[in-house]
């Protein structure tokens, strides 16, 4: 079984147990009525494991109040098309929802007939526009699971179409939500002089090298260090990627992505007032009560910005390795995406 597939798998054993979640069929609400107006959630995209823990969390009988009483009610399956990794799963995960209270609909227009808010998931970020808009269109707020699309233009139009639909939206992995880094956002160490992150960085051809996999390591860096970054450098070699990208006021962070040997995801900050380690991946629970907020709120936790400056420094790293390790301005990256995405139709 290939190494991307088992840190998939690694990755999905991880979340279910940082969401408490058990497999038993007790654990799961087969309540006869459905959730009330304003709470049914719709899932597009069941070729992801997240599509799965994400309704065992929300749909468990026992779901803490803190998830805001949502409930997924319909999924849409489709879902990658290309992707063998990724389709080989919908059949089995669109079996596995249907006993968790979940109706099977077949299109997006017949899932948003039936729903609130939408987890739009779909593991292919080509399709995010697209789906999106569909969304978008409808009204319904919506979470875009990683990676809002597989390019910075893409990104920048799904933000565009979302204030032109006036549609609240947000994007974000959960390595966002660790304890400690959510600790160092708040103010632990005091001002981030510098910080290291690190994750898998498997590659998948239909997407540029870090989107797939190693942006779990790059929203860490980035939940450390804020936006602000000037320019980018990448060293790549088949096993790891060292991407170094200097903020305004000559503050360093670090990617680090590993394609061999052990994997694992973390990070460190080194503040004015400490230097602290980001300690273990803690699971999705965190996301999901960020995500039932907003569905609540219409107010994104993760600002435009900052995710599309996320974007960029990927973007930016692909074409720093094109040019062998020189730096590269995340400036000129970014007003490049904006002139190509304010030619595409929304």
């Amino acid at each position: 079984m290939d190494t991307a597939l088992n840190r998939r798998k690694f990755m999905g054993k991880a979340a279910l147990a940082g969401v408490g979640i058990t497999l038993a069929p007790q654990a799961i609400s087969f309540a006869s009525s459905l959730p009330r107006n304003g709470k049914r959630v719709g899932i597009i995209g069941l070729d992801t494991s997240h599509s799965l823990a994400f309704t065992k969390a929300f749909n468990a009988a026992d779901a803490a109040a803190d998830l805001g009483g949502y409930k997924v009610v319909a999924a849409y399956p489709h879902g990658s098309r290309d992707i063998a990794s990724s389709v080989n799963r919908i059949p089995g995960y669109t079996e596995e929802i249907q006993p968790l209270g979940v109706e099977i609909v077949d299109s997006i227009a017949a899932l948003l007939d039936r729903v609130d808010v939408v987890l739009l998931e779909t593991n292919d970020g080509r399709l995010h526009l697209e789906q999106a808009l569909e969304v978008f269109k409808a009204g319904k707020t919506v979470f875009i699971d990683k990676p809002i699309s597989a390019s910075l233009v893409d990104a920048i139009a799904i933000f565009a179409a979302a204030k032109k639909y006036k549609v609240p939206v947000f994007s974000s992995s959960s390595l966002r939500y660790m304890e400690n880094a959510t600790a160092v956002r708040n103010g632990k160490v005091g001002k981030v002089m510098g910080a290291e992150a690190y994750s898998p960085a498997t590659l998948e051809p239909t997407h540029p090298d870090l989107f797939w996999y190693g942006i779990h390591g790059v929203e860490t860096l980035y939940t450390l260090m804020g936006t602000g970054c000037e320019t980018v450098q990448r060293t790549f070699t088949p096993g790891a990627d060292v991407v170094v990208g200097t903020w305004e006021g000559g503050r360093i962070g670090t990617f680090r992505g590993t394609r061999s040997g052990k994997s694992g995801y973390g990070g460190r900050a080194f503040g004015e007032e400490g230097i602290l380690d980001m300690g273990s991946y803690g699971g999705y629970r965190p996301l999901l009560v960020e995500i039932a907020k907003f569905f609540d709120s219409g107010k994104a936790p993760v600002s435009e910005e900052e995710t599309i400056e996320i974007f960029a420094f990927m973007q930016a790293a692909d074409e720093s390795k094109k040019i062998n390790g020189q730096a590269v301005s995340l400036q000129a990256v970014l007003d490049k995406g904006r002139r190509e995405a304010a030619q595409i139709s929304i």
